[in-house]
């Protein structure tokens, strides 16, 4: 089984086992995306995060390694993986059902590779900066039409810091619009060394209490915003991304308190309120993993027009989904 992460009491940053550049742990790479900065972009997520958020959504990004998805409702019991599995993590009990043993996998894919009925999924690979930048130039024309660019994602991004730096660099060389969607949960440095390299910072704002961010993350709150502070004297634009989360960060205490906050910074171009939602839930079980996310409804339409009301009030240009009308 691929190693866990190893955890930074400092900044709760992860040190992934395998030098970082020129090569880096991504998931997925997502065409075409229109709401990860501005234009048409191309979205690369990176494993690896620093934070361990209750309602994430993407819970196969938290880890740097590979990782096998077993999407149950999918398998047509075909006993393939059984026979190609080297370790025997695939079986059946005396009873004749199929059964996975997380703890006797390798991840070594096999499986996967068995599986016509893709019931079995890997989600993690290595790639190169040229791998990306392959990707990236095909999708050039987009950008140009629409004046989007290539965002970078996860996870956490910078928790792969010279990775990222190389990435970054290489699109900019090449005339690319850069941005990057961060919680700023890392050492200052990792920040820093990429700047040069960004036109937008998308910049994770979760809960503006240090004791309630650090009950639902596992991190207290003090060094994203004190990074938050230091990038916003730089110069680079930055667009505040607040998830919210019916009673955990969606009260008018909290929401005017992380107002006033964001009033006294520069360089905030916009606060954009993501409303939380459980279409992620299924992936912790397809992963193996204990489903974290609050037992809640997402956030009514009028309440999101409240919230944003209560911040706009404090001279912050608020933007909120277009969700209808409430039943």
């Amino acid at each position: 089984m691929a190693s866990k992460l190893e955890e930074n009491p400092e900044t709760r940053a992860v040190a992934p086992s395998k030098p970082l550049s020129p090569e880096g742990w991504i998931f997925d790479i997502k065409r075409f995306a229109v709401h990860d900065g501005p234009g048409i972009r191309t979205t690369i997520f990176l494993k690896g995060c620093s934070l361990r958020c209750r309602w994430c959504h993407n819970p196969e990004s938290i880890n740097t390694q590979p990782e096998l998805m077993l999407h149950a409702q999918r398998c047509i019991d075909c006993g393939a993986c059984l026979t190609v599995c080297p370790t025997g993590a695939h079986h059946r009990t005396e009873r004749g059902e199929r059964m996975f043993n997380r703890d006797l996998c390798d991840v070594c894919g096999r499986c996967v590779e068995s599986c016509y009925a893709e019931a079995l999924l890997m989600v993690g690979r290595m790639v190169s900066v040229e791998d990306v930048m392959v990707v990236v130039r095909e999708d050039a024309p987009f950008y140009e039409r629409s004046g989007g660019g290539v965002t970078l994602s996860g996870g956490e991004p910078l928790v792969q810091g010279d990775f990222t730096k190389a990435l970054l660099a290489q699109c900019q060389a090449e005339g690319f619009h850069t941005a990057i969607d961060t919680s700023g949960q890392v050492a200052w440095s990792i920040i820093n060394q990429v700047l040069p390299y960004l036109d937008l910072v998308l910049y994770d704002i979760k809960h503006i209490s240090p004791d309630q961010h650090q009950r639902y993350t596992g991190a207290s709150n003090r060094l994203i915003l004190s990074n938050l502070r230091r990038l916003c004297g730089c110069g680079v634009p930055v667009e505040i991304r607040m998830p919210i989360i019916p009673t955990v960060n969606d009260s008018q205490e909290t929401i005017t308190s992380t107002a006033r906050f964001l009033k006294s910074l520069n360089n905030i171009t916009v606060v954009r309120l993501l409303p939380y939602h459980r279409l992620a839930g299924s992936k912790y079980q397809s992963l193996g993993m204990e489903n974290t996310m609050p037992d809640v409804a997402s956030p009514s339409a009028s309440h999101m027009r409240q919230i944003a009301q209560w911040m706009s009030q404090y001279g912050l240009k608020v933007i909120i989904p277009e969700m209808g009308s409430d039943s």
